[in-house]
């Protein structure tokens, strides 16, 4: 078992003023936290300008606000609302009540478990390549693996949800034009912190609508694209199944705008979370020799020289176990935040409607009422058998409740048949002497990205994906 304690921020040593919380915020939003956050606080408020704020800080206070009352607190906050909406408009992952319900209700079926098995070889696939192309660099070569994972999953979404024929060549505008805009979206919603209306205008700049017209141009070419191309009997793409989805109850189909916001939820969700996991992941592991060697020895023990087919996910329990951890210290989304629709109340503590709800991944992980030596890289914890299980509550890498990620377990899968097929055949080192520094804006990345270089192993999988997936029963309990 590690010892590894791997790089957090700077810990406040006291709790600062709500305006030096406001302004740490807008740098990044796990740099604004003290040391009682990650031992003392479980449901704390304060007031914030116009609002009253609210952090959920363990189990019971985020089952009440996520689960047991999620009809009252079920509108994303304003930051999130404001900061997604101009990439995904009214798609199902920012929206609440009527029309949450209808998109969720047509979204699950086209990405639940029960088809995971089609889109393994794909995965499998596309990390060969990229395993592939490491392997042919120089000995020694840095290179930025934020990049190169963002690339491996964009292509693997762009294959997934538009088909391989549409696929490819359009991976790398929208990675760009993502990178991009999270560099140039605000951090903090500050007009709702002042009690302006929704309807008051939020500026947006030149860059940021450069980037949203790049991400918008490459989706709607190509849903025009797949509407007007013969379309292939095998073609298991996710906008396929999206076009003919209609909600049983009222007939509706979705088209137009909202079908082009449908289709960049799923490439944001797929893509850039995904990315971000992987790269903490392949951190983790070039610190901590132990964890790499044991899994090394599942791959070798499990797969030979095998490629990763969707029916040894329940063999790589090891492979998992590295993935979940890397998650609990790198949660892709570390910062959750709702709104309250109507007044509420926890244990006495009123709840007025238009109050922020936040739950932190990034704290309720590292909260040491909750973890056994929260700070340190221990996959064993995740294994079957090692110790009490945590309350599920305290473990939200997908959120949790009705609005739990619904492409749960497609990115379970992908993370796991990413690690083994890469892992199979190389180890990634750190850059020698670089400092890692994890900040959140929107998603939680490496500051400066992550360079590594590539050492093979003597274990090298075969490069051919499996044409056909194996059937199985799905392992993932969520869809």
């Amino acid at each position: 078992m590690t010892d590894f304690i791997p790089a957090y921020p700077y810990r406040l040593p006291k709790k600062p003023s709500a305006l030096k919380r406001v302004w740490l915020a807008r740098q990044s939003l796990i740099g604004m936290w003290e040391e009682d956050a990650y031992d003392d606080y479980e449901f704390v408020s304060t007031q914030v300008l116009a609002r009253k704020v609210i952090l959920c800080n363990s189990p019971e206070s985020i089952q009440f606000a996520f689960s047991t009352r999620n009809a009252s607190f079920e509108r994303k906050s304003p930051q999130e609302r404001f900061a997604l909406a101009p990439i995904i408009g009214d798609g199902h992952f920012i929206t609440d009540g009527e029309t949450w319900k209808r998109r969720r209700r047509l979204i699950a079926p086209i990405i639940h478990v029960s088809h995971l098995a089609e889109f393994a070889p794909t995965m499998v696939e596309v990390a060969g390549e990229t395993r592939d192309r490491w392997l042919k660099r120089p000995a020694g070569q840095s290179f930025d693996v934020l990049t190169e994972m963002a690339q491996l999953t964009a292509e693997i979404i762009c294959r997934s949800v538009f088909g391989r024929e549409l696929g490819h060549e359009h991976a790398q505008q929208v990675v760009d034009s993502f990178s991009e805009y999270q560099r140039q979206i605000a951090q903090l919603d500050m007009f709702s912190f002042l009690g302006l209306p929704d309807s008051f205008p939020r500026p947006r700049s030149r860059a940021l609508r450069r980037a949203v017209q790049g991400i918008h141009d490459v989706l709607d070419g190509i849903i025009d694209s797949y509407q007007t191309r013969k379309k292939d009997k095998n073609d298991a793409s996710l906008v396929g199944r999206l076009m003919e989805a209609h909600d049983e109850e009222t007939g509706e189909r979705i088209q137009g705008e909202a079908l082009r916001n449908e289709v960049a939820v799923l490439f944001m969700a797929g893509h850039e979370g995904n990315a971000n996991a992987l790269t903490w992941t392949w951190y983790l592991l070039s610190q901590a020799p132990d964890v790499e060697a044991r899994l090394h020895d599942e791959l070798d023990r499990v797969l030979g020289d095998s490629m990763p087919t969707f029916s040894d996910l329940p063999r790589l329990t090891y492979t998992r176990a590295v993935l979940d951890e890397s998650m609990r210290l790198y949660p892709p989304v570390p910062f959750l935040s709702r709104e309250a629709i109507v007044d509420e109340n926890y244990k006495g503590e009123s709840i007025p409607r238009g109050s922020l709800i936040f739950v932190v991944p990034w704290l309720i992980h590292r909260h040491k009422k909750f973890w056994d030596k929260p700070d340190h890289f221990i996959p064993e914890r995740f294994l079957p058998g090692n110790g009490p299980t945590p309350s599920k509550f305290a473990y939200i890498p997908f959120s949790i409740g009705p609005r739990v990620c619904s492409g749960l377990g497609f990115g379970s899968a992908e993370g796991i048949l990413c690690v083994a097929t890469i892992a199979q055949a190389l180890r990634l080192r750190l850059k020698q002497g670089y400092k890692v520094e994890p900040v959140c804006r929107l998603t939680l990345r490496p500051a400066g990205g992550m360079p590594m270089s590539v050492e093979p192993r003597q274990h090298a999988a075969k490069v051919a994906p499996p044409d056909e997936p194996a059937a199985m029963a799905c392992p993932f309990g969520h869809g």
